[in-house]
């Protein structure tokens, strides 16, 4: 594979490249995805003290110029009222609150606020004051008003687990607001996406809003609302679905 500028690449030179990964689109929907699934061991390696200082030496290695990007994420987003905002019509401020896949905290909805928030994540770093991080063991023995699910499902090699295992945290009750990067590739409905995807990088799942609206029902959610919300993050402008989902309930043999 020849790659020259029309890529958009910027830290890749061009030149001559052997492609180890393929890229896969479902027919139905338009989900696309790398055909590489990593395994628990792969996840825990990759994602454990994320973005934390062993981790940003290792990338700037490879892409010079991420260590100030990586300063810029962890200054956290600067979208979170907007988020706040568009929730609270539906649930107000919640008492009870969890992230999934929540990092430190530093853009949980309604911290300070909720009486409660909880930090469910596989990078094991510190939580923020206010926030507390808990295991899976600890989730089953709560009820939450709000579960948040940002930036997650487009990292992980089964969205589909994950949407069911936020299914029976909820436990038949609450809300659950999922946050999901509407990616460039698929802004135009997804049409020529599997051939105009040229390069994996981090994120493993590109989501339309098809294969959403597929996932989430199959997983047993309804959609109270939706939204596309234009956000900056690190210096970057970009589209991001919003879904607040309801639990619709399950049969017992499920």
């Amino acid at each position: 594979m020849e790659i020259d500028a029309s890529w958009g690449l910027n830290t890749i030179k061009p030149g001559h490249a052997y492609s180890i990964c393929n890229s896969l689109q479902c027919r139905q929907c338009g989900h696309l995805f790398l055909d590489i699934r990593f395994n628990d061991d792969e996840m825990g390696n990759l994602y454990k003290d994320y973005r934390g200082e062993t981790y940003t030496e290792l990338r700037e290695l490879y892409e010079p110029g991420y260590r100030m990007r990586n300063k810029q994420l962890n200054d956290g987003i600067d979208y979170r009222p907007q988020v706040e905002a568009w929730l609270r019509p539906h649930i107000g401020t919640p008492a009870t609150v969890l992230d999934w896949g929540g990092d430190t905290g530093n853009n949980t909805p309604f911290v300070g606020e909720a009486g409660l928030v909880h930090i469910f994540d596989i990078s094991n770093k510190a939580t923020l004051p206010g926030t507390l991080r808990v295991s899976r063991e600890d989730v089953a023995l709560h009820s939450y008003d709000l579960i948040t699910c940002c930036s997650v499902i487009e990292h992980v090699p089964y969205p589909h687990k994950t949407l069911v295992d936020l299914h029976q945290a909820m436990r038949g009750r609450g809300l659950l607001y999922l946050e999901v990067p509407f990616e460039d590739v698929m802004l135009d409905g997804a049409i020529n996406a599997l051939t105009r995807k040229k390069h994996w990088h981090e994120h493993i799942n590109f989501f339309s809003e098809e294969s959403l609206a597929h996932l989430t029902e199959t997983c047993g959610f309804r959609t109270v609302t939706s939204n596309k919300l234009q956000i900056t993050t690190a210096g970057k402008h970009a589209t991001c679905f919003q879904l607040l989902l309801s639990p619709e309930p399950t049969s017992q043999s499920d």
